[in-house]
C-alpha cells in the first residue's frame, strides 16, 4: 500500500493517523508544519501559485518531512535551475518529488530527471492537472491531489510510491463521504463519522496495491 498524506487541521490528522495515514502541510501554514515534526515524518506541500524558495527550504530544514514537492517544471528550460533547489531539498527530505508539466518532457523523463527523485503528478482538478500521459511515468510516483477513485485509476498505469488526499475532507464538511468509487451524502451532518468513513474506503482500494519503493 502507498504512503498516504492528508494536509487538514490536526483532529483531520488525528483520525488519519488511526487509519496510517501521515500528515502534510503547506510551508506557509507554520503551525501545521510543526504537527508534521511531532507527530510523524510527513509530507512538505507548496504554495504553487506563489512559490516562495526560500520559505520551502527554512520549512524543511524545520521539521525533515519524508516526501516534500520541488516547484513545478512547466517550462523545459527552468528544469537546470529546479533541479538545483531540488538538491538542496534533499538534504531536508527523505525524497524529493519533481513534476513535470511541460509536454516537451514526455518522452525524456528518464533521461533528463535525475535517478533518485520521485515523479509527481498532479491529478485532474479545477486547479490543473498534468498533460503529459500517465504511461510516460515509469518510476516511483507521488501522486498530488485530485479525487481518491481517479488516484487508484492512475495507478493502474504509474507505479506510486505515495499520495497525499484532501478532497474528501472538503466534502466531510458537507456531510457526504466516499465509500470506495464516489462521494454520496451521509444523512447526517457529523464530519468525524465522515473522515472516518472515506478513510477506510480509500484505504480498501489501496490494500492489495504492491509496495512500489524509490
Amino acid at each position: 500500500m502507498p504512503i498516504r498524506f492528508v494536509s487538514h487541521g490536526k483532529k483531520t490528522q488525528v483520525i488519519a493517523a488511526e487509519f496510517g495515514w501521515r500528515p502534510g502541510a503547506r510551508y506557509t501554514n507554520l503551525r501545521d508544519v510543526r504537527n508534521i515534526k511531532f507527530r510523524s515524518r510527513g509530507f512538505l506541500d507548496i504554495c504553487w501559485k506563489t512559490y516562495d524558495f526560500t520559505r520551502h527550504i527554512d520549512s524543511a530544514q524545520l521539521v525533515r518531512p519524508h516526501v516534500t514537492v520541488a516547484r513545478d517544471i512547466e517550462n523545459i528550460r527552468d528544469l537546470e535551475a529546479i533541479l538545483e533547489e531540488a538538491e538542496l531539498l534533499k538534504r531536508y527530505s527523505d525524497h524529493v518529488v519533481l513534476v513535470p508539466k511541460d509536454p516537451r518532457l514526455s518522452d525524456h523523463l528518464e533521461r533528463l530527471i535525475p535517478k533518485g527523485y520521485l515523479l509527481g503528478y498532479s491529478c485532474p482538478t479545477r486547479y490543473g492537472y498534468t498533460p503529459i500521459p500517465p504511461d510516460k511515468f515509469t518510476r516511483p510516483v507521488h501522486l498530488l491531489g485530485g479525487r481518491p477513485d481517479i488516484q487508484r485509476k492512475l495507478a493502474e498505469q504509474m507505479p506510486v510510491y505515495s499520495f497525499d488526499c484532501n478532497r474528501f475532507t472538503i466534502d466531510a464538511a458537507y456531510g457526504d463521504f466516499f465509500d470506495g468509487s464516489r462521494f454520496r451524502p451521509l444523512g447526517e451532518h457529523n464530519y468525524e463519522k465522515c473522515i472516518r468513513l472515506s478513510l477506510g474506503a480509500i484505504n480498501m482500494l489501496w490494500r492489495d496495491y504492491p509496495r512500489t519503493d524509490p
